[in-house]
C-alpha cells in the first residue's frame, strides 16, 4: 500500500519523483533485456534505458513482448498507464510478474504527470496517450525518462521515439471447419529508428505460441495448423496459470 499511496499523493502534488520501489540502473546506460525471441529484431538487443520506443498500431502482443523482459533485472517492477483493455493473464502468460506491476487504467488528462512519476519507481512504463502528443509534452518526458533510466514503451506513435517497431504478415493458428480454440499467432515484426536502428531489421515470430509466449518461427512449438484468415485480435483471454499472481497486483 505505500507504494500505491505514494503515487496518489506525488500525483495530485505534481510533485516530480516517487520513493523507488526499485534499485533502477544508472539513468542512460545500459540496455532493459528483452525475451530472447526479440533480441535478435532489436538493433542492440535490448532496450535502451532512459527512451521511448513506439509500437505501431499499439500492437497487444508486441506490447507485453517487449515488456516482458523486465522480470530478469534486479527490480523487475513495471507500469501500465492508460491500458483498461490490457490482458493481464495474456501479460502473465507473456512472461511479467504482476505483483510488481502498477496499473494506472484511466488517468484521463493526467497521463503525462502520472507517467512522470512513476518513472522514477519503475524500470518500465507501457502506456497508452489520451490522444496526439505534442513534440513539447515528448521533449518533457523525454528528459524525465533520462534522468531516471525508465524505459516508454507507447502504443501508438510518439514524437522523437528513438526506435519503431510493428507487427505485419499476422495469423492466427487453432480453428478448423468454424469451431476450436486459437492456440498461437505467427507474424513478422520490423523495428526501424535512429542512429544504429536506421537500417529496419525484421524476425517472424510466434506472437504468442500455444503457451502464451514468444519464440521465433524456427523453434519446435506445438501450434495448431489451420490459421483463422483475417483474424486480427490479440490475445487476451489467454487463460492464466497457477501462481500468475492476479490476487496479488497492485492498481493505481
Amino acid at each position: 500500500m505505500p507504494v500505491i499511496e505514494s503515487v496518489f499523493e506525488s500525483t495530485v502534488e505534481r510533485q516530480p519523483a516517487l520513493r523507488p520501489v526499485a534499485s533502477p540502473a544508472a539513468p542512460g546506460r545500459g540496455l532493459l533485456p528483452v525475451v530472447p525471441a526479440l533480441r535478435g529484431v532489436l538493433p542492440e538487443g535490448g532496450l535502451r534505458r532512459g527512451t521511448a520506443v513506439s509500437v505501431a498500431d499499439g500492437d497487444a502482443g508486441l506490447l507485453l513482448a517487449l515488456a516482458a523482459g523486465v522480470r530478469e533485472t534486479d527490480g523487475g517492477w513495471a507500469a501500465a498507464v492508460g491500458l483498461p483493455d490490457l490482458g493481464l493473464a495474456a501479460a502473465a502468460g507473456y512472461g511479467l510478474d504482476l505483483r510488481r506491476l502498477l496499473v494506472a487504467d484511466d488517468p484521463g488528462p493526467h497521463w503525462a504527470e502520472v507517467v512522470s512519476v512513476l518513472a522514477g519507481a519503475v524500470e518500465l512504463v507501457m502506456l497508452r496517450p489520451d490522444g496526439p502528443v505534442p513534440p513539447n509534452l515528448a521533449a518533457r518526458l523525454a528528459a524525465v525518462l533520462r534522468r531516471s533510466g525508465c524505459v516508454l514503451l507507447v502504443a501508438g506513435p510518439w514524437p522523437g521515439a528513438g526506435l519503431r517497431l510493428g507487427v505485419r504478415a499476422g495469423r492466427w493458428f487453432g480453428l478448423g471447419n468454424g469451431h476450436g480454440q486459437l492456440t498461437g499467432r505467427q507474424v513478422e515484426v520490423v523495428a526501424e529508428g535512429r542512429g544504429s536502428a536506421v537500417r529496419g531489421r525484421a524476425a517472424r515470430l510466434w506472437l504468442p505460441d500455444a503457451h502464451g509466449a514468444v519464440r521465433t518461427v524456427e523453434e519446435t512449438v506445438g501450434a495448431g495448423t489451420v490459421d483463422v484468415v483475417g483474424a486480427d485480435v490479440v490475445g487476451e483471454d489467454a487463460v492464466a496459470g497457477p501462481g500468475t499472481g492476479l490476487d496479488r497486483m497492485a492498481v493505481v
